[in-house]
């Protein structure tokens, strides 16, 4: 009996190698997407910073659970509509039938178009919701890593130091017309953080102040930034906008029975 336990121990460790060798070769490589452990299935952006850009692109990490190859292989991305509230052509350029893992490469990184066209952006985000799916090349069993989300909009929130220097009343608009004039400043200091900063702050507060007072002197000396105020057609009022995103447009109305324009916000109010 003590003779035969070493002979069925072997028995066992070599059928046992021969399964695991056969579920090595014999399982399909899968593919799968490639999150950081902080996005873990989602991808989140903003175009709130940037006004003037139309559209920018996401890349959508992937790799392969399994072995490279010396030949290039394609799979499959698709978006899930039931799921999404992102458009294709409105927020997004639709998926292509299929992309390719280059040979002997075990990761690549899609690109994903998404525009900043749509005004509803600026009041709430879309989502699109997508899924890797299986074909000739790949499997999909890891199913805990074949989905994915995007999250994006161009919504502003009114930051902590926005009553220090600009006062009580906040809109997006207004916020937006600050980026604008400020070329993207997002931080200002405030409470007893300020310190030295106040000359600083002021000439900050003092850049929103001279595109308000007369934005076309603004379009004027700013011809680099690509901004335009554009008289509206059988009308005294305006839009002023960027070229790059003429789609994203700001009213710039004469005030009632008078010579003086201002700014109108998303609550129909004079901006000053």
């Amino acid at each position: 009996m003590k003779k035969l336990f070493p002979i069925i121990l072997l028995v066992l460790t070599v059928a046992s190698c021969k399964k695991a060798e056969e579920l090595k070769y014999n399982s399909p490589d899968n593919i799968v997407f490639d999150f950081s452990s902080d996005q873990k299935d989602s991808i989140l952006y903003t175009f709130a910073y940037t006004p003037d850009l139309a559209l920018d692109t996401i890349m959508i990490p992937v790799r392969i659970s399994g072995s490279q190859t010396n030949n290039d292989r394609t799979f499959i991305i698709k978006a899930m509509p039931d799921s999404s509230t992102a458009l294709p052509g409105k927020h997004y350029e639709a998926f292509k039938d299929s992309y390719v893992m280059p040979a002997n490469k075990g990761r690549v990184s899609i690109p994903l178009v998404i525009y900043n066209t749509d005004s509803a952006l600026q009041n709430q985000s879309v989502k699109l919701k997508f899924k890797l799916y299986a074909n000739d090349n790949f499997g999909t069993a890891l199913v805990d890593e074949i989905n994915g989300t995007l999250v994006f909009s161009s919504t502003l929130e009114e930051p902590a130091w926005w009553t220090s220097w600009l006062g009580d009343y906040y809109s997006r608009t207004k916020h937006l017309l600050f980026l604008i004039a400020t070329n993207g400043v997002r931080d200002m200091s405030y409470g007893a953080s300020v310190g030295f900063d106040v000359p600083k702050n002021l000439y900050i507060v003092s850049l929103l102040t001279t595109l308000l007072a007369n934005p076309a002197a603004w379009v004027k000396n700013n011809p680099g930034r690509g901004y335009v105020l554009e008289k509206i057609q059988d009308s005294d009022d305006y839009y002023f906008y960027s070229i790059n995103n003429p789609a994203k447009k700001i009213l710039y109305k004469k005030d009632d029975g008078a010579t003086t324009y201002h700014f109108i916000d998303e609550f129909g109010q004079r901006i000053n």
